[in-house]
């Protein structure tokens, strides 16, 4: 080969290379995240979420950008963050933290994976856990069907307890239903269960003044998102008050709360991550049956107890899935 042919043969190449590799590279693809509460309190679980996405091969910063949309504890700002994500034609949305519903009726065509304390099917969400319908799936922690069965618990570790106060976020969907199963649950344990309605955090020391007057020996917590972020605070409440309290998280423990009984949060995550990788690479959310727990952890804190001068049931301990010391 001549000199100038190999020259001219060498150039081509050069001009043709970064081409051919931007076309081997993975397009990047964009989802949006759409949560009623704050970043602050949530990360372990969006690093869930990464984590599923991780294993269907998306990275966030890599082959994926994903426009994240909090409410900080402002539902009505919900629906504008919704429709922004619309705006923006994300590929799929992921909602949290009391935001399906909206997100659900701001787009009929944009798949959505949804994260849902309460029963989907109840709440309209879907048409069926196995075959959801339309443009939503997701996973269902089934919090609120386990309140009779913490109740239990609960009645177990404080049977002296005749009041057990529960605190409810009134505002969530679909909790009515499982206010009424929780009082069944009590009517036959012989407990009284007052309802204390919680509509932001700044009604929770309201609230444990009521429980105070109410002479309640226990508290049940529900599943609400908002009680979620702020665990902490509520955990701080219930040490200072030296209340005796069921929540359904493990993260309410580790915070210091005495104990729990329910899925876990970032497993669902996971799941979730898992979804939205799955509907990125072609598959559609009406084909991907809703994701129930099959799983539920009880966790026991001893330290907690011990401050409370409670001493836990050897059956409890048995049946503990983890014991904090």
């Amino acid at each position: 080969m001549r000199r100038r042919e190999l020259i001219a043969l060498l150039a081509g190449a050069a001009i043709e290379w970064p081409f051919a590799s931007r076309a081997q590279q993975k397009a990047t693809r964009t989802i949006g995240f759409l949560s009623g509460v704050s970043p602050d309190r949530y990360q372990p679980f969006v690093a869930a979420l990464l984590s599923g996405l991780n294993d269907t091969g998306y990275s966030e910063g890599s082959n994926l950008t994903i426009e994240y949309r909090w409410a900080e504890d402002h539902p009505d700002r919900l629906p504008a963050l919704a429709e922004d994500l619309v705006r923006r034609n994300v590929e799929v949305i992921v909602a949290s933290g009391g935001s399906p519903r909206v997100a659900k009726a701001a787009t009929a065509t944009i798949p959505i994976v949804f994260l849902t304390a309460v029963d989907p099917v109840q709440t309209g969400l879907v048409e069926s856990f196995n075959r959801p319908g339309g443009n939503l799936t997701g996973v269902s922690f089934l919090a609120g069907e386990l309140l009779p069965k913490r109740l239990e618990i609960l009645h177990d570790l404080v049977p002296g307890a005749a009041t057990i106060a529960m605190l409810v976020d009134p505002g969530t969907r679909g909790n009515a239903r499982f206010v009424e199963a929780a009082k069944d649950a009590a009517a036959t344990l012989g407990v009284q269960l007052p309802v204390l309605e919680v509509r932001a955090p700044r009604d929770f020391e309201p609230a444990f003044d009521k429980l105070v007057e109410l002479r309640a020996g226990a508290l049940l917590v529900s599943t609400d998102p908002m009680f979620t972020e702020h665990r902490g605070e509520l955990v701080a409440l219930a040490t200072r008050h030296a209340v005796p309290a069921s929540y359904a998280w493990r993260e309410f423990v580790a915070a210091g709360g005495l104990i729990s009984y329910g899925a876990s949060i970032a497993g669902a995550y996971r799941q979730a991550g898992i979804y939205v990788g799955r509907i990125l690479n072609g598959q559609k959310p009406a084909d991907l049956p809703v994701v129930q727990p099959a799983i539920f952890e009880l966790i026991v804190n001893l330290k907690t107890a011990k401050e409370l001068g409670l001493t836990v049931p050897p059956l409890i301990l048995a049946r503990a899935d983890e014991v904090i010391e």
